[in-house]
Protein backbone atom coordinates (compact mmCIF):
# COMPACT_ATOMS: atom_id res chain seq x y z
CA UNK A 1 0.00 0.00 0.00
CA UNK A 2 1.09 3.69 -0.90
CA UNK A 3 0.39 6.06 1.59
CA UNK A 4 1.71 9.56 3.30
CA UNK A 5 1.59 10.08 6.54
CA UNK A 6 3.80 12.39 7.32
CA UNK A 7 4.48 15.96 5.79
CA UNK A 8 4.94 19.53 6.27
CA UNK A 9 3.13 22.36 4.28
CA UNK A 10 3.08 26.09 4.57
CA UNK A 11 0.88 25.78 7.42
CA UNK A 12 3.99 24.98 9.04
CA UNK A 13 7.80 24.86 7.63
CA UNK A 14 6.95 22.96 4.84
CA UNK A 15 6.92 24.99 1.12
CA UNK A 16 3.87 24.07 -0.60
CA UNK A 17 0.35 24.89 0.10
CA UNK A 18 -1.76 22.19 1.56
CA UNK A 19 -3.50 21.08 -1.61
CA UNK A 20 -0.29 21.13 -3.66
CA UNK A 21 0.87 18.41 -1.09
CA UNK A 22 -1.64 16.63 -1.38
CA UNK A 23 -1.89 16.75 -5.07
CA UNK A 24 1.50 15.86 -5.22
CA UNK A 25 0.82 12.79 -3.64
CA UNK A 26 -1.84 11.65 -5.04
CA UNK A 27 0.16 11.43 -8.42
CA UNK A 28 2.51 8.65 -6.86
CA UNK A 29 -0.79 7.24 -5.60
CA UNK A 30 -1.06 7.07 -2.41
CA UNK A 31 -4.28 5.49 -1.15
CA UNK A 32 -3.94 6.92 2.44
CA UNK A 33 -2.79 10.55 3.15
CA UNK A 34 -2.29 12.77 6.38
CA UNK A 35 -0.77 16.52 6.61
CA UNK A 36 1.04 16.03 9.51
CA UNK A 37 1.79 20.20 10.07
CA UNK A 38 3.40 20.98 13.16
CA UNK A 39 1.28 21.95 15.62
CA UNK A 40 -1.67 22.73 13.39
CA UNK A 41 -4.53 20.87 12.22
CA UNK A 42 -5.13 24.11 9.42
CA UNK A 43 -5.12 22.02 5.93
CA UNK A 44 -6.91 19.27 6.73
CA UNK A 45 -10.20 20.33 4.07
CA UNK A 46 -7.86 21.57 1.45
CA UNK A 47 -5.90 17.96 1.28
CA UNK A 48 -9.22 16.23 0.95
CA UNK A 49 -10.77 18.59 -2.01
CA UNK A 50 -7.12 17.27 -3.45
CA UNK A 51 -7.42 13.66 -3.24
CA UNK A 52 -10.74 12.61 -4.57
CA UNK A 53 -11.12 8.32 -3.62
CA UNK A 54 -8.24 8.68 -1.20
CA UNK A 55 -8.93 7.98 2.80
CA UNK A 56 -7.45 11.41 4.20
CA UNK A 57 -6.93 12.25 7.79
CA UNK A 58 -7.06 14.81 10.17
CA UNK A 59 -4.14 14.94 11.94
CA UNK A 60 -0.76 17.08 13.19
CA UNK A 61 2.76 16.71 14.41
CA UNK A 62 2.63 17.78 17.79
CA UNK A 63 6.02 18.82 19.72
CA UNK A 64 6.67 17.58 23.16
CA UNK A 65 8.93 17.13 25.94
CA UNK A 66 9.94 14.57 28.12
CA UNK A 67 12.77 14.15 30.17
CA UNK A 68 14.53 17.35 28.69
CA UNK A 69 14.18 15.89 25.37
CA UNK A 70 11.74 16.80 22.10
CA UNK A 71 9.04 14.32 21.10
CA UNK A 72 7.12 14.78 17.95
CA UNK A 73 4.38 12.68 18.30
CA UNK A 74 1.88 11.95 15.05
CA UNK A 75 -1.47 12.19 15.82
CA UNK A 76 -4.29 10.66 12.90
CA UNK A 77 -7.77 10.66 13.15
CA UNK A 78 -8.47 13.94 15.13
CA UNK A 79 -12.22 14.11 15.32
CA UNK A 80 -13.38 17.35 14.82
CA UNK A 81 -14.47 19.81 17.80
CA UNK A 82 -11.45 18.20 19.55
CA UNK A 83 -12.13 21.52 21.73
CA UNK A 84 -8.85 20.87 24.18
CA UNK A 85 -6.50 19.92 21.65
CA UNK A 86 -7.70 23.26 19.79
CA UNK A 87 -7.72 25.43 22.80
CA UNK A 88 -4.17 24.17 23.70
CA UNK A 89 -2.60 24.54 20.07
CA UNK A 90 -3.72 28.08 20.18
CA UNK A 91 -1.53 28.51 23.53
CA UNK A 92 1.35 26.90 21.33
CA UNK A 93 0.77 28.69 18.27
CA UNK A 94 1.38 32.15 20.32
CA UNK A 95 4.05 30.66 22.68
CA UNK A 96 6.25 29.99 19.42
CA UNK A 97 5.33 33.73 18.38
CA UNK A 98 7.32 34.82 21.61
CA UNK A 99 9.86 32.68 21.31
CA UNK A 100 10.77 33.71 17.48
CA UNK A 101 10.46 37.29 18.75
CA UNK A 102 13.01 36.28 21.69
CA UNK A 103 15.14 34.58 18.90
CA UNK A 104 15.49 37.81 16.99
CA UNK A 105 16.39 39.39 20.27
CA UNK A 106 19.49 37.14 20.72
CA UNK A 107 20.17 37.45 17.35
CA UNK A 108 20.41 41.31 17.48
CA UNK A 109 22.93 40.83 20.60
CA UNK A 110 25.29 39.16 18.12
CA UNK A 111 25.08 41.76 15.44
CA UNK A 112 22.86 40.69 13.30
CA UNK A 113 19.59 42.32 13.18
CA UNK A 114 16.35 40.86 11.32
CA UNK A 115 13.27 42.84 10.57
CA UNK A 116 10.31 40.83 13.72
CA UNK A 117 7.79 42.41 12.39
CA UNK A 118 7.97 41.64 9.25
CA UNK A 119 8.64 37.72 9.70
CA UNK A 120 5.63 37.73 11.87
CA UNK A 121 3.35 38.97 9.25
CA UNK A 122 5.19 36.59 6.75
CA UNK A 123 4.02 33.57 9.59
CA UNK A 124 0.36 34.99 10.27
CA UNK A 125 -2.15 32.44 10.67
CA UNK A 126 0.43 29.38 10.86
CA UNK A 127 2.86 27.64 12.99
CA UNK A 128 5.99 29.79 13.30
CA UNK A 129 9.56 28.59 14.10
CA UNK A 130 13.29 28.47 13.49
CA UNK A 131 12.82 27.54 9.92
CA UNK A 132 11.32 31.20 9.44
CA UNK A 133 14.04 32.49 11.31
CA UNK A 134 16.63 30.65 9.25
CA UNK A 135 14.92 31.61 5.69
CA UNK A 136 15.49 35.40 7.07
CA UNK A 137 19.01 34.78 8.31
CA UNK A 138 19.54 33.69 3.76
CA UNK A 139 17.56 36.46 2.42
CA UNK A 140 20.07 38.62 4.99
CA UNK A 141 23.04 37.23 3.73
CA UNK A 142 24.16 36.92 7.06
CA UNK A 143 24.86 32.80 6.19
CA UNK A 144 24.43 30.92 3.14
CA UNK A 145 21.92 28.03 4.06
CA UNK A 146 19.18 27.53 6.66
CA UNK A 147 21.39 24.13 7.19
CA UNK A 148 24.55 26.78 8.42
CA UNK A 149 21.57 29.05 10.12
CA UNK A 150 20.94 26.10 12.13
CA UNK A 151 24.58 24.86 12.49
CA UNK A 152 25.52 28.46 13.54
CA UNK A 153 22.84 29.85 15.31
CA UNK A 154 19.67 28.07 15.77
CA UNK A 155 20.60 24.65 16.68
CA UNK A 156 19.12 23.10 20.32
CA UNK A 157 20.89 25.59 22.59
CA UNK A 158 22.75 27.37 20.09
CA UNK A 159 23.62 31.08 20.78
CA UNK A 160 20.41 32.31 18.98
CA UNK A 161 17.83 29.20 20.40
CA UNK A 162 15.59 30.33 22.99
CA UNK A 163 13.58 27.36 24.77
CA UNK A 164 10.01 27.66 25.08
CA UNK A 165 7.55 25.38 27.13
CA UNK A 166 6.36 22.68 25.04
CA UNK A 167 3.35 20.52 26.08
CA UNK A 168 4.25 17.61 28.29
CA UNK A 169 4.40 13.95 26.45
CA UNK A 170 1.95 13.14 28.50
CA UNK A 171 -0.53 15.62 28.48
CA UNK A 172 -0.07 15.38 24.68
CA UNK A 173 -1.09 11.73 24.91
CA UNK A 174 -4.08 12.41 27.05
CA UNK A 175 -5.14 15.39 24.36
CA UNK A 176 -5.07 12.98 21.41
CA UNK A 177 -6.52 10.44 23.55
CA UNK A 178 -9.51 13.35 23.93
CA UNK A 179 -9.62 14.01 20.58
CA UNK A 180 -9.92 10.05 19.26
CA UNK A 181 -6.53 10.25 17.88
CA UNK A 182 -4.23 7.13 17.17
CA UNK A 183 -0.37 7.94 18.17
CA UNK A 184 2.67 7.35 16.78
CA UNK A 185 6.14 8.84 17.44
CA UNK A 186 7.75 10.13 14.18
CA UNK A 187 11.33 9.90 13.20
CA UNK A 188 12.79 7.66 16.29
CA UNK A 189 16.54 7.87 15.15
CA UNK A 190 16.34 11.59 16.79
CA UNK A 191 16.17 10.29 20.47
CA UNK A 192 19.99 8.70 19.37
CA UNK A 193 19.19 5.65 21.49
CA UNK A 194 17.00 2.32 20.88
CA UNK A 195 17.20 1.70 24.25
CA UNK A 196 15.79 4.99 25.14
CA UNK A 197 13.30 4.64 22.39
CA UNK A 198 12.09 1.19 23.73
CA UNK A 199 11.67 2.95 27.43
CA UNK A 200 9.56 5.41 26.15
CA UNK A 201 7.26 2.75 25.05
CA UNK A 202 7.31 1.05 28.19
CA UNK A 203 6.51 4.04 29.98
CA UNK A 204 3.44 5.06 27.56
CA UNK A 205 2.43 2.56 25.91
CA UNK A 206 -0.64 2.12 27.55
CA UNK A 207 -1.00 5.98 27.36
CA UNK A 208 -2.13 5.71 23.59
CA UNK A 209 1.56 5.53 21.96
CA UNK A 210 1.29 2.63 20.22
CA UNK A 211 2.87 3.47 16.35
CA UNK A 212 6.66 3.75 15.70
CA UNK A 213 7.60 5.49 12.38
CA UNK A 214 10.15 2.39 11.45
CA UNK A 215 9.44 3.71 7.58
CA UNK A 216 10.99 7.21 7.75
CA UNK A 217 11.18 8.59 3.99
CA UNK A 218 15.01 8.90 4.36
CA UNK A 219 15.81 5.73 6.27
CA UNK A 220 17.88 3.51 4.43
CA UNK A 221 17.22 -0.41 5.05
CA UNK A 222 19.08 -0.77 8.31
CA UNK A 223 17.82 1.96 10.19
CA UNK A 224 14.23 0.68 8.94
CA UNK A 225 15.08 -2.55 10.32
CA UNK A 226 16.08 -1.53 13.63
CA UNK A 227 12.62 -0.04 14.31
CA UNK A 228 10.49 -2.84 12.43
CA UNK A 229 12.52 -5.20 15.23
CA UNK A 230 11.41 -3.06 18.12
CA UNK A 231 7.75 -3.01 16.56
CA UNK A 232 7.19 -6.53 16.20
CA UNK A 233 9.53 -7.39 19.82
CA UNK A 234 7.09 -4.92 21.57
CA UNK A 235 3.66 -5.31 19.38
CA UNK A 236 4.01 -1.41 18.23
CA UNK A 237 2.13 -0.10 15.17
CA UNK A 238 4.30 0.44 12.07
CA UNK A 239 3.80 3.44 10.42
CA UNK A 240 5.36 5.32 7.23
CA UNK A 241 5.99 8.94 5.81
CA UNK A 242 8.30 10.85 3.55
CA UNK A 243 8.71 13.88 6.52
CA UNK A 244 8.60 15.93 2.93
CA UNK A 245 8.82 19.63 3.33
CA UNK A 246 8.86 20.63 -0.81
CA UNK A 247 12.18 23.11 -1.16
CA UNK A 248 12.50 23.45 2.59
CA UNK A 249 13.88 19.63 2.79
CA UNK A 250 14.85 19.37 -1.09
CA UNK A 251 16.81 16.28 -0.14
CA UNK A 252 12.56 14.48 -0.16
CA UNK A 253 12.16 14.37 -3.52
CA UNK A 254 8.29 13.67 -3.08
CA UNK A 255 5.75 12.34 -0.29
CA UNK A 256 4.52 8.83 -0.35
CA UNK A 257 6.18 5.71 0.71
CA UNK A 258 5.56 1.91 -0.06
CA UNK A 259 4.14 0.01 3.16
CA UNK A 260 3.87 -3.86 2.86
CA UNK A 261 2.16 -6.53 4.14
CA UNK A 262 1.32 -7.12 7.22
CA UNK A 263 1.96 -3.86 8.24
CA UNK A 264 -0.85 -2.25 5.84
CA UNK A 265 -3.67 -4.56 7.07
CA UNK A 266 -2.38 -3.71 10.71
CA UNK A 267 -2.29 0.05 10.36
CA UNK A 268 -5.43 0.17 8.45
CA UNK A 269 -7.66 -2.09 10.92
CA UNK A 270 -5.80 0.44 14.13
CA UNK A 271 -6.24 3.84 12.15
CA UNK A 272 -10.43 2.19 11.61
CA UNK A 273 -9.74 4.04 7.72
CA UNK A 274 -12.53 1.66 6.66
CA UNK A 275 -14.95 3.78 8.49
CA UNK A 276 -13.05 6.88 7.56
CA UNK A 277 -15.49 8.57 4.97
CA UNK A 278 -13.46 8.95 1.80
CA UNK A 279 -13.46 12.46 -0.29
Amino acid sequence: MRLELHCHSTHSDGSLAAAEVAARAGKTGVELFCLTDHDTLDGYEATVAALPGVTVLRGLELSCKHDGKTIHLLMYGVKPGAGALDERLVGVLEDRRLRLRAIIDRLAELGIHLDCEQILRETAGRTAGRPDVARALVAAKAVRSMREAFERYLHDNGPADVAFARISLGEGLELGRAAGARMSLAHPHTLRSAALVAELYRKHQADGLEGIEALYGRYAHAEREVWLRMAKQMNLVVTGGSDFHGDAMPEVHQPGIELHEPHATRLRAWLGVDAVARA
